[in-house]
């Protein structure tokens, strides 16, 4: 409530001083919060998306989201019970464009429990596009750097659901080295090899 009268109070103020209207995402940018909706084979899963809490990797997540890039992905790697990792786009040329084009590390500033929601990386300054949902507590990810920018606040019940039948075997982490074959032949590999994946049809920043 308290969010709402606020972008009530500033599309209002903008208007009266002859300002264009800024868009309620724009506020929410603005006001260091924004929400994204991931709509996946299962169900939706929606993320809180928190600035203040690491706004390097919240910059990068909304203008991956708003570029599409998530768009018909996989969840390549899912363990149950301790993380759901997407972010490798189904397009290969696409993948490959922003294989690349890493952002700074982010100081940790939240713990990396249950509903969290992460880069994950190999080397320091190296986050580029892969999230990883922490599905248990993963505090001890703290000290490794990994720096929450978000939180699942709807659809835990899905991302717990996620098919895991596949584990570290359909792409594995950044760190093990293993995910070559994904960024090469995108989802017609993985749909190949890996038919029971379940799918990030569309991510988008919602109200």
């Amino acid at each position: 409530m308290v969010m709402r009268a606020v972008l009530i109070l500033l599309l209002f103020g903008a208007s009266l001083s002859g300002e264009q209207p800024r868009s309620a995402e724009s506020l929410a940018l603005l006001l260091h919060e924004y929400r994204v909706r991931l709509d996946t084979s299962k169900g939706p899963i929606v993320v809180a998306v928190h600035r203040d809490w690491a706004p390097r990797g919240a910059d990068r997540f909304h203008e991956l989201v708003t570029s599409g890039y998530f768009d018909d992905s996989r969840f390549f790697r899912v363990v149950k019970g301790q993380w759901a990792q997407f972010g490798i786009a189904g397009d290969p040329a696409l993948a490959a464009r922003w294989r690349t084009r890493s952002i700074p590390d982010d100081p940790p500033k939240q713990s990396n429990v249950r509903g969290r929601v992460a880069f994950a990386f190999k080397d320091p300054d190296g986050r580029t596009s892969q999230i990883y949902i922490s599905l248990r507590d993963n505090s001890y990810q703290d000290a490794q750097g990994f720096a929450p920018f978000g939180d699942v606040v709807e659809g835990m019940d899905v991302a717990d659901a996620l098919n895991s039948e596949y584990g570290e075997n359909s792409g594995g982490g950044i760190r093990a080295g293993k995910q070559q074959p994904l960024f090469d032949g995108g989802n017609a590999y993985l749909d190949r090899e890996y038919p029971r994946l379940d799918r990030l049809l569309k991510a988008r920043v919602i109200p």
